[in-house]
Order: C-alpha cells, then sequence, then structure tokens
C-alpha cells in the first residue's frame, strides 16, 4: 500500500529525512519497500503485514515513528462546528450494553446479531452541501491513487486512511422508516451494491438494512440505492465493529474485496467507532456547511476487551539476551499505547495492558517482540544461546544430503515449490508405486501365466478415487488440498522458467507428499527431479546409442536415456542388489518414453517424458521430462558402501551380438536373460545401435548387443570367450530373438 510521508509528519514533529525514516520503519518491522516523489509529493511503498491492520494508516506509521525517535505523538481530535459533543477516547465507552438507542434526530438503530456486531455508532448531519473536496484532501487521496468522488465520500476515504477505520455514508432520507438494523439477510434477497452489481444473499450474509430493505453488505460494501449523489443533503455517517469471520466469508461469498473488508477481516479498532463518525463529520461540514444533530448514537452490546499479559522482566532479558532496564522497557511500551501496571517485587512482574487496536498481541512473548523490534535488533550482543546437550543429526540426514550433492553435480538447482495443489491435479498425478504392505516385481520374460496375472494384479489394485487432505480455508480452488505428488508443482517451475524465456532448465526438489491410508495420514518423503529438452540436449555427449532410421524420434529417445542416466546416478547412491526397470509408469508420462526404476524389485521411482496432453495442459512451451523418487524406500535401504578394487591385471575383451527382435521385447527382458547366466566374467552388457526399416520387417528392431568379458585371476582364452557367447546367443534366442549373420 501506499502512505505519505508529509501526512505522517502531521502527527510526530521529525527531524529526519524521508530516506532515514524509511530506513528505520524497515528495520522495526514497519517496511517501506521504496520511495517515489518528493517533498509534499513523497510517496512511500510499504509492506505491511496482514497482522498489522493498525499501520495500515498514516497514525498507525506516526505512532511507530514517535516510539523509534522517543517523540511526543499528536492526538487524534475531531473539530466540530456545531454544539454536538466531541468525541476523544474516554466518551467512545460511554453507551455500554445497549442494543437499541435514539437520538433528538429520531433515528433508530437495532442490532439484531449482537456477537457479529458488538459495536455500531452512527452521527447525523443535516442541511450539507456535496460537492468536490478541497484541494488538500483530493491530493492526499490522489498521492495514495484514490479517486476523489465528492466531499461526503472522500472524507470516509480520508479518515480510512488517516487512521485505519472504515467507515460508511449514507442518503439519510432513503433510509426508509427512520431506522438501521443490523441483522441476517433473508435467502433470495436482493441488494445492488455501490459497484452496480445486483447480489443475491443469503442467510449466512449480514447486513445493514432500512425498515424494508438491506442497505449495505456489513464491513465490505454500500448499497446503491442509499449512496451519496448530489442530490443528498442529510447524511448518516456509521462506523462499526464487524465480526472478522463473518466479513471474510461474505468477501470471498460473493467475490468482493475492499479497502474496508481487507482491515476488518484483520480485526479493527473496537474503540475508535465515535471518534471515526466525528473525523468525517467534521471534513464533511468544514467543506459542505451544514449541522450536527445531537451526539452520536453508540450502541454496544457487548464489549470487545483483550486480556492483559503478564510481563516478566526476567523473560525479556532471558529471551533477548540483552540487560534492558525496566525504564526501557516502559519507555516502548508506553509509547506504543500500552500501559504497564505492577505486579510483584521477587520477579519485576507486570500487568500489561493490551490497546485495543493491537488485536495481534495476545501473550507475553508478543510483548517481547515489541520491545525487541523498537529496541533494535542491531544493538543486542551476538551471543550463542546456552545448549547442554549434544547436536543430534536427523535420522536421514545424511542420505538426503548425499543425494542433494549428486543432484547439484549433474547441474540440477535446488527449488521449492507450493504444498498446496488443486483436485485436478491430485486425481492427474500420481505415483505408480509399490501396492502398501507389498513387494512389487518386474517381469522376466520367464515367468508363468498365473505369476504374470498376480503381478498385474499387485501393480494395478482396485481402489476408489484417491483420499486427499482438503484444506478448511483455501485460497483457491487451484491450491485447495495438499499435495499427493510433486510433478504438479516441478511442472509449474518450469513452465515458470519458460514463459520467461529460460529455456535450459534443471530443477530438483526434496520434500513430502501429503495422502491417507487406512484411515491415518500420512506424510512420505519423495525427491523430484525436472529438466526441459533443451537441458538434457546439452548434456549428450557426442556419441551414444542413436536410431539412425528416424531423426526427431531418435533424438527423443536419445534425450530419454541421458535423462535416465541422472536418475540412476542418483540412485547409484543407494545399497541394492540390482537395478531393473519397466515401462509401468503413471498416465502423465509418455507411454513409450518413461520407465520406473526397481531395487531389488521394489518401486523406488518412475521417470520420463511428460505426455502430450499434459505439455500442451499445463502450457509448457517444450518438451520436459520429469522424476519422482520415494525417499522412504532409499532411507529404508541405505547408501552403499564404498568399496575399493585395485585394477584388473589381465585384458578385457568385448564381443558384439546383433539380434532382430519384436518390438515388444526390451532390453531389460535381455539384460534380465543374460544376467541370469550368472558369468563370473561378464563385466558389462549394453546396447549399442537400433536399427528400424529396410530389410527389417515391420514391428521388429535390430540391435546391436556388446558384452565385456574380463577374469581377475588369468587371460581368457578363446574357448572360454567362445562358451561364453554361445550362451549369451541361446539365452537371448529364448526371448525370440534371431542373431543376424
Amino acid at each position: 500500500m501506499k502512505l505519505s510521508p508529509q501526512w505522517v509528519r502531521e502527527f510526530v514533529d521529525l527531524s529526519v529525512d524521508d530516506r532515514r525514516l524509511a530506513e528505520d520503519l524497515t528495520v522495526a518491522g514497519i517496511a517501506v519497500e521504496g520511495i517515489s516523489g518528493s517533498g509534499a509529493d513523497a510517496v512511500f511503498e510499504m509492506e505491511i503485514g496482514t497482522n498489522r491492520p493498525d499501520a495500515m494508516n498514516h497514525y498507525g506509521v506516526a505512532r511507530e515513528a514517535a516510539a523509534i525517535y522517543d517523540l511526543p505523538l499528536k492526538a487524534l481530535e475531531a473539530k466540530l462546528l456545531s454544539g454536538a459533543r466531541t468525541a476523544s477516547d474516554s466518551d467512545s465507552t460511554a453507551a455500554l450494553k445497549r442494543c437499541a438507542t435514539k437520538n433528538p434526530a429520531d433515528f433508530s438503530i437495532t442490532v439484531e446479531e449482537p456477537q457479529l456486531c458488538p459495536r455500531f455508532s452512527a452521527r447525523v448531519v443535516r442541511r450539507t452541501k456535496i460537492k468536490a473536496s478541497p484541494e488538500r484532501i483530493a491530493h492526499r487521496l490522489q498521492l495514495l491513487e484514490q479517486r476523489p468522488i465528492s466531499n461526503a465520500v472522500d472524507a470516509t476515504n480520508y479518515v480510512l486512511w488517516e487512521m485505519g477505520k472504515p467507515t460508511h455514508v449514507f442518503d439519510m432520507d432513503l433510509l426508509e422508516g427512520r431506522k438501521l438494523i443490523i441483522r441476517k439477510a433473508k435467502d433470495g434477497e436482493k441488494l445492488k451494491t455501490l459497484d452496480g452489481v445486483e447480489r443475491t444473499l443469503t442467510s449466512d450474509d449480514l447486513v445493514v438494512a432500512d425498515a424494508t430493505k438491506p442497505v449495505g453488505l456489513a464491513g465490505v460494501m454500500g448499497g446503491f440505492d442509499t449512496m451519496i449523489t448530489d442530490k443528498t443533503r442529510n447524511i448518516l455517517i456509521e462506523s462499526a465493529w464487524w465480526d472478522p469471520v463473518t466479513v471474510r466469508k461474505t468477501s470471498r461469498r460473493h467475490g468482493i474485496h475492499t479497502d474496508a473488508s481487507h482491515r476488518f477481516e484483520r480485526g479493527a479498532d473496537f474503540e475508535s467507532t465515535i471518534l471515526s463518525c466525528d473525523l468525517v463529520a467534521a471534513l464533511i461540514l468544514e467543506s459542505g456547511g451544514g449541522e450536527m444533530v445531537g451526539d452520536a448514537i453508540d450502541v454496544v452490546s457487548r464489549q470487545i476487551d483483550q486480556a492483559p499479559v503478564v510481563l516478566r522482566v526476567s523473560e525479556v532479558q532471558r529471551i533477548l539476551g540483552g540487560n534492558l532496564d525496566v525504564g526501557e522497557i516502559f519507555r516502548i511500551l508506553k509509547k506504543l499505547g500500552f500501559s504497564l501496571i505492577p505486579e510483584g517485587q521477587e520477579d519485576a512482574m507486570f500487568r500489561v495492558q493490551i490497546p485495543s487496536w493491537r488485536m495481534d498481541v495476545e501473550r507475553e512473548i508478543d510483548v517481547i517482540e515489541e520491545i525487541a523490534r523498537l529496541h533494535g535488533y542491531d544493538k543486542f550482543e551476538n551471543t550463542l544461546p546456552t545448549y547442554s546437550g549434544a547436536v543430534v543429526e536427523l535420522p536421514h540426514a545424511a542420505m538426503d544430503a548425499t543425494l542433494r550433492e549428486r543432484a547439484l553435480a549433474l547441474g540440477y538447482n535446488e527449488a521449492v515449490s507450493l504444498t498446496f495443489i488443486s483436485h485436478a491435479d491430485a486425481e492427474m498425478f500420481g505415483f505408480s508405486g509399490a501396492v502398501e504392505g507389498s513387494t512389487s516385481a518386474a517381469k522376466t520374460g520367464h515367468q508363468s501365466e498365473v505369476e504374470i496375472a498376480a503381478l498385474e494384479a499387485l501393480r494395478h489394485p482396485k481402489t476408489t478415487s484417491r483420499q486427499v487432505l482438503e484444506l478448511e480455508n483455501p485460497l483457491s480452488e487451484e491450491a485447495s488440498v495438499m499435495r499427493t505428488s510433486m510433478a504438479p508443482g516441478m511442472l509449474d517451475m518450469l513452465a515458470w522458467n519458460l514463459n520467461r524465456d529460460s529455456e535450459s532448465v534443471r530443477l530438483f526438489e526434496m520434500g513430502r507428499v501429503y495422502e491417507m491410508r487406512g484411515g491415518e495420514r500420512v506424510e512420505p518423503a519423495r525427491a523430484c527431479l525436472g529438466a526441459t529438452l533443451a537441458a538434457v540436449k546439452g548434456s549428450l555427449p557426442a556419441s551414444g546409442v542413436l536410431d539412425v532410421s528416424k531423426g526427431e524420434q531418435a533424438a527423443a529417445a536419445e534425450a530419454f536415456r541421458s535423462f535416465k542416466g541422472d536418475v540412476e546416478n542418483l540412485l547409484a547412491a543407494f545399497a541394492y542388489r540390482e537395478l531393473s526397470f519397466d515401462r509401468d509408469t503413471a498416465g502423465h508420462f509418455h507411454p513409450g518414453r518413461s520407465a520406473r526404476a526397481l531395487m531389488d524389485g521394489t518401486v523406488v521411482a518412475q521417470f520420463g517424458q511428460i505426455a502430450e496432453e499434459v505439455k500442451w495442459q499445463r502450457k509448457l512451451r517444450q518438451d520436459v521430462f520429469l522424476a519422482e523418487i520415494d525417499l522412504e524406500q532409499l532411507h529404508a535401504r541405505g547408501l552403499r558402501t564404498v568399496k575399493f578394487a585395485p585394477l584388473a591385471k589381465y585384458p578385457a575383451v568385448e564381443r558384439d551380438f546383433s539380434f532382430v527382435f519384436a518390438d515388444e521385447v526390451g532390453f531389460e527382458a535381455m539384460r534380465r536373460a543374460v544376467m541370469r547366466l550368472r558369468l563370473g566374467a561378464l563385466r558389462s552388457f549394453i546396447p549399442v545401435e537400433i536399427f528400424r526399416g529396410g530389410s527389417i520387417a515391420e514391428g521388429k528392431y535390430s540391435v546391436l548387443l556388446r558384452a565385456r568379458l574380463q577374469s581377475d585371476e588369468e587371460t581368457l582364452r578363446d574357448e572360454q570367450i567362445a562358451r561364453w557367447s554361445g550362451e549369451i546367443v541361446r539365452a537371448l534366442q529364448g526371448l525370440g530373438g534371431v542373431q543376424r549373420a
């Protein structure tokens, strides 16, 4: 929000310039993000926390400045131009415990919902004239990007920005029955608000009504039919305290967010209703003339009192680590409007009375924070807290650190995404892993039909819709449930970079997802990798496995294999006997360029290129690759113990095998078939080249496989190599492969 430092100076005589004032306010927690203009036209761009509605105005900032520089703060006073009694802070509580009252203007106010509107104050101004606001008022509102409307409406806006209390003005002659009633709306009741929109109300809405109809949406926006116009002569000024939860729900239900609702939702000052009415009245009388009728109408059905807080000086010194004397504590709190009453001699205890405008202060630690920020965090000595125990490392810290180091070494930057996603994302993105309480296994090509059927049942259990953890008060539908997968957040971060012309992006994130299992909430740990196609292609070596028959598809397949290598690199840090892969991934992956990683038959990761429909749905400007890793499974296995072996003394021998296979047979099946031979001298078995077309029949492909043989005890003889080569050929033929000459 924007505030004028010149306006602030009306309430406190500051000798520092605007730049120094901005710096000191920021250090004290009232952040000034920037300054524009100079002199009387200077404007602070403020970033006020949602817990500090008291500082969302010029008088609140002046109060902070007075405390910072130990200067007197001028009181807010309404200079009324009639014989009516002027309000002050002590006058505002004079009409307690009344639900309805009248004034000499013979106008009544009835509160039917005292729990939702514990205080409603009003003043009547008669025979005034609606005209343009004085230049001083209009100029200040324009500095804050507020459009001047008329002297009466501008008076309410001026008081809002001056002291932070929203008010409203009615054309009194348009209020039927000479009364206002604060009540719940009736289902289906209509109200045309000041923005010209006719709204259908429900019984959950709190309204200000006259004898026949609603004339305002309580705490949010006034009604169109009773607004101030050039014909208005008699004005009713109202200032009330509304229940924050009710205002928030009404504002959200009708899709309205106003300066008034912004403050009422966070808690307005209960004791400021009469004073704010008087300030508005004074401005109207000053510019438009007229007369005040009687005293303020003040309906107080219940008092909003904040419980006092006990403050111990010893606790202040223990937490802040400084030797603040009692005099300094008194000075700071008194300047902020707190009052202290001694309550004991032994521990220097005080009962602190919280001012009505500080709804955020509820505990002793809140008061201590006020002392710390006004004293100055930079004035405390740097000391370490006393600690008698030993530093305890988190259970999986070493494993997570290893994974993080490997990801960084591969060129991935760590990122953090929101833990909230939409219902649609929760349904679309899932982790295709092991069924709870069971172990997954990969199809080897040598299992019986019964075994295969059982395996498929494990992979695809019959389940109902995914159970998610819904937020009670979501920010929006797009962030209404706790994330069940890391994928949506990663895709959003990749899209954010791509939309800002950052084409080569590699990111990783480590965190938790949130699920319901057996009626219990669980929070499994996950890791997620994300990379754009440009980033993956940029890391490809000059040579590799190439499908020389198809250009674009070969390049995409090669990019997938490169990304697969990154996943394997991360998983290599953990202990396992065998790492295998299958294609049984979730639906948001490309069916031909994705895989699951299985450690000893248990699924630990799924990865690959994102499916085309997901790519276009999320408006990704290029293909992206994603990997989601189950850290719970990796934590259970632990880190791999690194063992060093001397370099082999004897030479290695390589043998190539060219085979034709049906498209259904993947390399994983070939690797498993060869591994089952348990050849002690076999060091590696990899694909070298793939070929389709030409003399190769449709639905088949040719693959060149390379076996590397080496012994630690002797130089391999030709007959040994020939025997092992024959076994490899027979194993591959058992998969339906045909050896090429």
